[in-house]
């Protein structure tokens, strides 16, 4: 396999590069100290086509290849993870439930102004008691007649008070386990919904982390996706591809941590000399561009198999959970180079360092994806990579 980017890819680098430094960087700090959403940014990347991702043409999408796509995320979230994750948000659990599974109708409705940055969707998965758990949905739904009750609490939902709508999964059959869960869109303006953004949380405020609650919540009928039952399969239709844009977010976050410590290094002077002349210092660095090295291939490997069509669940977990754990690693080490400058909010630092702490338990805690790769290995699953590295 060859990791080298074609002409197409090394331009949509650049101009996704440039865009960052152009129109997100400068107000990064303004957005975050407000904990609001920069709609104009949004609205800008969507003109460029960086919303476009995997949706294809006929939908307003860019049609990109898988490492394109990540590409995008990772040059965003060196400047700003969050609006990698806005990028994410049209090919991730929302638009690809769209497009595989829901009608014509609902993909002009909603899909189309995604593309367009007009409006975000959420993935409401996650519970109080159950986590992301399929199996112990506690949400239900029942039919009644055209429409479903749905009833039940998610929790650390990403656009919670932003969103127009939500894909959320629902128990039809407790008696079936995860074969009787069911999806839906459910619109934020249906009857018995409510979504609060959780006011005081370490990650992600910008995208306004919260709680929904269904309460007799009324959903039609055809925003059923798929048959009952499918919930399942709706979910794991977008996990590699989720999966992988972590990675390259995360991947971003620590290159933008890197670039933050060598600048810095170079230019605080203690003791008559640039701190980058201390060892300590020096060997942080080093960890730091190893490390971030070593995801970025991981993610390009993933990118690539997905691209081939070759099922990928080992190595995306693999992707996911190093690209996370060398971005909370590199935020560590870069507030540790920055000292208490970087505990301060005019470093950015301290940001990156809680966003990061995030995506080790999110998409997958880290310790379950340990486990889940270790099985892999030794034939508990299906297929996956030996202990040698050879695809079995």
């Amino acid at each position: 396999m060859n990791f080298a980017l074609n002409d197409e890819q090394r331009a949509t680098q650049e101009l996704t590069r440039d865009f960052a430094e152009r129109e997100i960087a400068p107000h990064v700090l303004e957005y975050t100290r407000s904990k609001s959403m920069p709609f104009g940014i949004v609205r800008k990347m969507a003109e460029v086509g960086l919303l476009g991702g995997r949706i294809p043409e006929a939908y307003g999408g860019a049609a990109m290849d898988y490492l394109t796509f990540a590409l995008v995320q990772e040059e965003i979230s060196r400047v700003d993870h969050v609006m990698g994750q806005v990028v994410s948000n049209p090919s991730g659990m929302a638009g690809t439930s769209l497009l595989r599974f829901a009608s014509e109708e609902l993909r002009q409705r909603y899909l189309v102004p995604m593309v367009k940055g007009e409006i975000f969707m959420g993935t409401a998965i996650t519970e109080p008691h159950g986590g992301t758990d399929a199996a112990h949905v506690e949400t239900t739904a029942h039919r009644q007649g055209d429409h479903y009750l749905l009833n039940g609490r998610k929790v650390f939902i990403s656009f919670s008070d932003l969103a127009k709508a939500f894909v959320a999964f629902a128990a039809t059959d407790k008696s079936l386990g995860n074969r009787g869960v069911s999806a839906f869109i459910v619109p934020s303006d249906a009857a018995g919904f409510t979504g609060r953004r959780f006011e005081h949380v370490m990650f992600n405020q910008v995208t306004g982390r919260g709680e929904l609650i269904f309460e007799d919540c009324v959903v039609p009928a055809d925003h059923l996706l798929g048959e009952e039952g499918d919930g399942f399969k709706v979910m794991t239709a977008a996990l590699n591809t989720g999966r992988l844009s972590v990675a390259s977010r995360m991947v971003g976050l620590s290159q933008g941590c890197l670039d933050a410590s060598v600048d810095y290094a170079k230019e605080r002077v203690v003791f008559g000399q640039p701190i980058g002349r201390f060892q300590l210092v020096q060997s942080m660095i080093t960890d730091m561009l190893v490390g971030t090295r070593t995801a970025r291939f991981l993610y390009y490997h993933l990118a690539w198999l997905l691209e081939q069509n070759q099922p990928a669940p080992q190595e995306a977990a693999m992707a996911k959970l190093y690209a996370s754990d060398i971005a909370f690693r590199s935020a560590s080490d870069a507030v540790q180079i920055h000292g208490a400058y970087g505990c301060t909010e005019e470093y950015l630092i301290e940001r990156r360092f809680r966003d990061a702490k995030a995506y080790q338990i999110g998409e997958g805690n880290n310790q379950f994806l340990r486990a889940l790769i270790a099985e892999f290995a030794l034939g508990f699953r299906g297929r996956g990579l030996k202990s040698g590295g050879r695809s079995s």
